[in-house]
C-alpha cells in the first residue's frame, strides 16, 4: 500500500497531474510526500476520502497553493488549522462526516469558496467570518449541534443552496431574507416554531424543507406557490392556485393562536380586523426606517450603516425589520396583523390530507388584512 501511495504521488508531480486521487488508503497522516521540496504547485484537486485523517499540515498552502478543490470526506479531522485560510484559489472544501468540533475564524480568508460542506459534525457554533465569503453559492452545516446560525451570514450574497437539517436551531435568522440568490432552504429535523415572515418573498428562493420541526405550525403566506417540505412528513406542495380561502372567524381563533406559538420576541402584539390604530411606538419605528433608509440611500459607504442615535438593538431592527407587510410592503417591527389560511380552505388540501400546517399572511393594518387573499 505505501508502494503504491508513493508511485501515485511520484507519478503525479513527474506529469504534473492536476488532480490527484487518494482515497480509501487508509492515511493516519497526510502523506510527506505532497509537502516534500516545492511540493505540488500545479494541483489543482485532492480526494481524500475514507483515510483516517485527523487534522492538515500547518504548510498545506504553502506546498499546494493552487488547489482549487479539497475533498476530505469520511476522515477523522478534529481541527482545521489557521493556516487554511491561505489557500487564495481555493473553490471547494468538503469536510463532511469528519469529527470537527470547531471551525476556525480563517475560514473566512478563503475569499475564492464557493462550496462549504461540513455535514455530519460535531459543530455547536459557526464563525461569524463565514459571513465574509461574498462567493459562497453552498453551505451544507446538517447534522450538527447547532444552536444557531450566524448572524453575518446574510453576507454571504452569492449563497445560493443552505443546508441545515438535523441540528438545534430554534430559529431562522430573518436577515437570511435578504439573501437575494437564495434559491434553497432545508431545515428539516430542528426545534422551529416559526419562520421569518419574510420567508419566501423572494422570487430567487422557491425550495423551503422544514419538514420533522413538530412545533411548526404556521407558514409564511410568500410560501404558498413554492415547493415545500413540512409538517413532519416530506409533502412536495407544488406550485397551484388559491381556491379561495376564508376569513379567520371565531372557529379559527383557537387555530390562529396555535400557529402564531413561536412569534418572534419583537413582537409585542398580535392586532385584528377591530384593531384600527397602529400604536404609536410601531408609527415611531415606521418613521425612523424611513429616515434611515433614506440616510442609506445617500450614505457614501453603503458597508456601513447611517449613523442614528439609538440602542443597538432598536438599530438592528431598523436594518432588517420584523417582516414587511403581505400585501404592501409596508415594514413591521412591534405589531402584526396576522391572517389564517388553513390548508382545508386551500388547492393544497388535496396534495397531502395529513398535514396540519397551515399559511399565515402578516399584515400591517387592520385595512390589509381584511384586503390580502393568497392570490394577493
Amino acid at each position: 500500500m505505501a508502494s503504491e501511495l508513493h508511485e501515485a504521488i511520484f507519478m503525479a508531480k513527474q506529469e504534473r497531474h492536476k488532480n490527484l486521487f487518494l482515497n480509501y488508503r487508509n492515511l493516519n497522516h497526510f502523506p510527506v510526500e505532497l509537502l516534500k521540496d516545492e511540493g505540488l504547485q500545479f494541483l489543482e484537486r485532492l480526494y481524500m476520502k475514507g483515510n483516517l485523517l485527523t487534522t492538515l499540515p500547518d504548510n498545506l498552502a504553502q506546498k499546494l497553493p493552487n488547489l482549487i478543490e479539497l475533498y476530505l470526506h469520511s476522515n477523522n479531522i478534529v481541527i482545521i488549522p489557521e493556516a487554511i485560510g491561505n489557500l487564495p484559489r481555493l473553490q471547494s472544501l468538503d469536510l463532511s462526516c469528519n469529527s470537527l468540533h470547531l471551525l476556525c475564524p480563517e475560514i473566512g480568508r478563503l475569499r475564492s469558496l464557493r462550496h462549504l460542506r461540513l455535514s455530519n459534525n460535531q459543530l455547536k457554533s459557526l464563525p461569524p467570518e463565514i459571513g465574509d465569503l461574498q462567493f459562497l453559492e453552498t453551505l451544507d452545516v446538517s447534522m450538527n449541534l447547532l444552536t444557531s446560525l450566524p448572524d453575518r451570514l446574510h453576507r454571504c450574497s452569492s449563497l445560493q443552496h443552505l443546508s441545515a437539517d438535523h441540528n438545534l436551531l430554534s430559529h431562522v435568522p430573518r436577515h437570511l431574507c435578504r439573501l437575494a440568490r437564495l434559491t434553497q432552504l432545508s431545515m428539516a429535523a430542528n426545534i422551529l416554531t416559526f419562520l421569518p415572515l419574510d420567508l419566501g418573498g423572494s422570487r430567487e428562493l422557491q425550495f423551503v424543507f422544514v419538514d420533522y420541526n413538530v412545533d411548526l405550525k404556521g407558514l409564511p403566506s410568500y410560501l404558498y406557490n413554492k415547493v415545500i417540505g413540512c409538517s413532519g412528513h416530506v409533502a412536495y406542495f407544488l406550485r397551484v392556485r388559491s381556491c379561495g380561502a376564508s376569513p379567520p372567524g371565531d372557529d379559527q381563533d383557537e387555530a390562529l393562536s396555535e400557529a402564531l406559538l413561536g412569534l418572534p420576541a419583537e413582537v409585542k402584539a398580535v392586532a385584528s380586523e377591530a384593531d384600527n390604530v397602529v400604536p404609536l411606538e410601531e408609527l415611531a419605528m415606521r418613521t425612523l426606517h424611513r429616515l434611515y433608509q433614506q440616510q442609506w440611500h445617500h450614505a457614501t459607504d453603503v458597508n456601513f450603516p447611517p449613523s442614528i442615535p439609538l440602542p443597538k438593538s432598536l438599530l438592528d431592527l431598523l436594518h432588517f425589520p420584523l417582516g414587511h407587510c403581505h400585501l404592501c410592503t409596508q415594514a413591521m417591527f412591534t405589531v402584526i396583523y396576522p391572517k389564517l389560511f388553513p390548508l382545508r380552505h386551500t388547492a393544497l388540501a388535496a396534495v397531502h390530507r395529513r398535514t396540519t400546517v397551515s399559511f399565515v399572511a402578516y399584515c400591517c393594518s387592520s385595512r390589509c388584512l381584511r384586503t390580502f387573499n393568497l392570490q394577493s
